[in-house]
């Protein structure tokens, strides 16, 4: 579901610097499967990484919520997208250097994704799944295969940023 709201096409081109990155996973293995479509644009200059749109299908078994369901998996994804892209504690060689939230890196309001969609699927009938945080990893590997995609590198080292 998450592919077609998307309107993932594998054959689609498109300009350097932009990406679309596709991930999947199950919560804890055992609760909601979230996968996550979305797109990134890398800035050839600075090496600056925005996110574009962002689409989400979400199975937790019989919704009860769909609108909570909605609201968990959208916090999810900007919260991994945030500890995906800026949030890293900075230290030297004595002590911790992020002391306070104003020298924490921390996604902004600014940086957030373009667009968001969450698309609850129906299953009545079926065990309830625990939703939690479902969207935060599928969030961060997408991220990182729409990096790839848009630069041709792989990187693992996170955040994933231009200091990077």
């Amino acid at each position: 579901m998450a592919a077609d709201r998307f309107g993932w096409d594998t054959k689609a081109r498109h300009e350097p610097g932009f990406g679309r990155g596709f991930a999947f996973a199950r919560y804890k293995n055992l609760g909601a499967y979230c996968a996550v479509a979305l797109t990134v644009s890398v800035e050839h200059e600075t090496g600056q990484i925005r996110l574009g749109r962002v689409v989400a299908a979400v199975d937790s078994g019989q919704p009860v919520n769909p609108d909570g369901i909605r609201n968990q998996i959208e916090g999810a994804m900007v919260q991994s997208a945030s500890w995906t892209l800026y949030e890293e504690v900075r230290f030297d060689r004595r002590h911790i250097t992020s002391t306070d939230w104003s020298s924490y890196p921390i996604m902004r309001f600014p940086a957030v994704p373009e667009s968001v969609e969450v698309h609850v699927l129906p299953r009545p009938g079926q065990p309830f799944l625990g939703t939690g945080e479902a969207g935060q990893g599928p969030t961060a590997a997408a991220i990182a295969n729409a990096l790839r995609d848009a630069t041709g590198a792989r990187i693992r080292d996170l955040p994933l940023s231009p200091r990077g």
